[in-house]
């Protein structure tokens, strides 16, 4: 999505406007931290059905989970709404005691009853990540048996065998964040749950608070001084829609915004030698890699899964357009965490992927249309996948589009070829190996969110065996063994290509201090914001 020059004056005009009296070339206001970034991913940014990058950071603000990995912290799993719990793992329970005087940003009290409540909304509603609460065999059906209540106590039971450590990564994800149930089923509409009133308000107990979402335009918080951590420093949240890197770093150096999230290396390297800004590093757990989807029965050949793993011009983009924001991955659980692999095995090769090809009995020249969003980098990747495919004899058709448009579509399964990124939804790797080495059920009605099922590919059933298996292994150094093995193995087997773990690099104005990127989107905190 591109803006027209009146398009771009005009959201920054009324952005301005609701923050301050000031110019609109005039610095931002101490109490308010404005953004730069692309945000036309968001679908919905209703905890029970969000479930992209940008509505993960907006969760992440505006509400909270019994147990998360929080500010001060990102690499602790930490007291949340829940002050503490007890775990009998033989009894496959946990019991929480909720913190007392805790309210959502209506008011009400937290309660037991909004925990359970915001459970079954999520498996009620069964959008995209209503599986990360079913992996622990709660359905619409059961949760009100599995979830109980007493006061401020909440106990939870699960049936499978799993390792606590699996349990509370999964309490901590995004569709186990709580919300006032009391206000979203006050504005419920032909029994959706408030979902519609939920797209464009809040009920959280979080930092902050919604005051404004326009999709595609901007998303502006406002802080919540009654929160139970502490009242944040920034009084409003201001992000606005800038797809493009030139413009936001146009707009960081005038002082129009404080922050650029999206910036190419380039733009980074533009910045070099001014003081008033500077640029920090986030390692990340987002690996981006492009799939077939095996709807198209030219795309179900296992030979041309393998020889794409060698038409990849890997470390030429990485040490060029990618440069500091991407390093060469080959495999879906990202490196930095146990059970990650860090081999990679594949390099740009077009001989012996043309050998592959012929002997495998690919019908060549070969047209894939490739779904990409219309930003950096997936773009420039796009462009270079292009370029190293055609000698081949395979033609990729750049079909870009917005986030959202493009996301949309691979969840609907009628693309054939798709360029995109994907991260933990809790972090465990059988957060990922479910995505990437796993599918039940194939059928255009068993919807889930995985990378198999939206490339209606399924994997072998020993592979699906060994990824259930490793799932219940109690064992810490075999279960990450075989996560090894299983990533080993979707290396040489499946249809799509894993090529880069992504590097997070936000420049921001010099003043700014406190400002939180975790290793995926649902650890960005702005509450410790300051502004010198």
């Amino acid at each position: 999505m591109i803006f027209a020059p009146r398009n771009l004056a005009a959201t920054l005009a009324v952005s301005l406007i609701a923050l301050s009296t000031a110019p609109v070339l005039a610095a931002t206001p101490d109490d308010a931290l404005v953004i730069a970034q692309n945000i036309d991913d968001i679908v919905t940014i209703d905890p029970a059905t969000a479930y992209e990058f940008s509505s993960g950071e907006y969760v992440t603000n505006a509400y909270d989970q019994l147990v998360q990995y929080d500010a001060t912290d990102t690499t602790t799993l930490a007291p949340g709404l829940a002050e503490s719990w007890e775990i009998d793992a033989a009894a496959k329970t946990a019991v929480f005691k909720l913190r007392d005087g805790v309210t959502f940003h209506s008011g009400n009290p937290l309660t037991g009853a909004d925990v359970v409540g915001s459970w079954k909304r999520v498996l009620v509603l069964n959008k995209a990540p209503a599986f990360i609460l079913a992996n622990l065999d709660w359905t619409a059906e059961n949760i009100e048996e599995m979830v109980t209540a007493d006061g401020n106590t909440v106990t939870v039971r699960w049936t499978g065998d799993f390792a606590p450590s699996f349990v509370l990564n999964v309490l901590a994800s995004r569709p186990a964040t709580v919300v006032d149930v009391q206000t979203a089923m006050a504005n419920e509409v032909d029994g959706d749950m408030g979902h519609a009133w939920m797209n464009q308000n809040s009920a959280g107990t979080g930092p902050f608070k919604l005051a404004r979402f326009a999709p595609g335009e901007v998303l502006m918080l406002e802080a919540n001084p009654a929160y139970w951590g502490g009242a944040p420093a920034m009084q409003r949240v201001l992000i606005r829609h800038v797809p493009e890197a030139a413009t936001q770093r146009l707009l960081l150096e005038s002082g129009d915004v404080d922050m650029a999230k999206n910036l190419s290396p380039d733009q980074v390297a533009g910045l070099a030698g001014n003081e008033a800004v500077k640029v920090e590093t986030y390692p990340q757990t987002a690996v981006h890699w492009f799939s077939f989807n095996q709807k198209t029965e030219a795309l179900t050949n296992p030979a041309l899964w393998e020889a794409a793993r060698y038409l990849v011009d890997y470390q030429g983009m990485a040490d060029s357009f990618l440069k500091g924001q991407m390093e060469v991955h080959q495999a879906f659980w990202p490196e930095g965490f146990p059970g990650a692999l860090t081999d990679t095995p594949f390099s740009y090769d077009p001989d012996k992927a043309k050998e592959i090809l012929a002997a495998g009995g690919v019908e060549l020249p070969l047209t894939i249309e490739l779904d990409v969003i219309n930003s950096a980098p997936f773009t420039d990747i796009a462009a270079s996948l292009q370029q190293t495919f055609a000698p081949a004899g395979i033609n990729f058709e750049i079909l870009p589009g917005t986030g959202a448009q493009v996301i949309t579509k691979y969840r609907a399964r009628t693309h054939q070829g798709m360029l995109l990124y994907w991260g933990p939804d809790f972090m465990d790797p059988h957060s990922n190996a479910k995505a990437f080495a796993h599918n039940a059920d194939n059928a255009d009605d068993k919807y889930v969110s995985t990378t198999t099922w939206r490339n209606a590919w399924m994997p072998p059933a020993e592979v699906n065996a060994k990824t259930m298996a490793a799932l219940a292994e109690q064992d810490t150094d075999t279960r990450n063994q075989m996560y090894l093995d299983l990533q080993q193995q979707m290396q040489a087997e499946a249809p799509f290509v894993i090529m880069f773990q992504a590097i997070k690099q936000v420049a921001m104005a010099d003043r700014v201090d406190g400002y939180v990127n975790g290793a995926s989107s649902d650890y960005v905190y702005y509450r410790l914001v300051e502004k010198n």
